[in-house]
């Protein structure tokens, strides 16, 4: 079998070039109907604009406040977790759970909740811990180093 033999499967069904004059049957106005703002090219309206009248977004009052932007999330992982994927004596940060492809984002930081069981002796250094889970692991002898979130500086040391 040559380059110039093969062929697909299936042939390729031509495209309907539309708006190549009359003879082609999508002629004239190509299926766009009669002028208005739709037929012409980059026109028609955004999909929430609603006619002309009031729009929902500027009837509807817009109340309270939100934080969301400055919103910390966290990834979070259980203690049965740990006694799965680590091994006794092993440190359990950031870095160690993305070598391993245990987790898949960072975002903000790591937080270990105290769901499960543990049975090994694991030194773990993330950036928030519950009380359950710091007990547990401190009870099998290993150890908890909270990391620094980085975050934004108080507008005082900003000067």
């Amino acid at each position: 079998m040559k380059l110039n033999e093969l062929s697909p499967s299936v042939p390729k069904k031509n495209r309907k070039r539309i708006g190549r004059g009359n003879s082609s049957g999508w002629g004239k106005t190509a299926g766009k109907g009669s002028n208005g703002q739709k037929s012409r090219a980059g026109g028609g309206v955004k999909p929430y604009f609603e006619g002309g009248q009031m729009p929902i977004y500027r009837r509807v009052p817009k109340r309270g406040f939100s934080n969301t932007i400055f919103k910390k999330e966290y990834t979070v992982i259980s203690l049965s977790f740990l006694n799965d994927n680590f091994e006794d004596g092993e440190v359990v940060s950031l870095e160690t759970l993305f070598n391993k492809c245990l987790i898949k984002k960072g975002r903000d930081g790591v937080k270990v909740l105290g769901n499960g069981e543990l049975n090994k002796k694991l030194t773990v250094k993330v950036h928030k811990i519950s009380k359950s889970a710091k007990a547990a692991v401190e009870a099998k002898g290993g150890t908890v180093e909270l990391v620094e979130v980085k975050g934004f500086e108080r507008a005082e040391n900003n000067k």
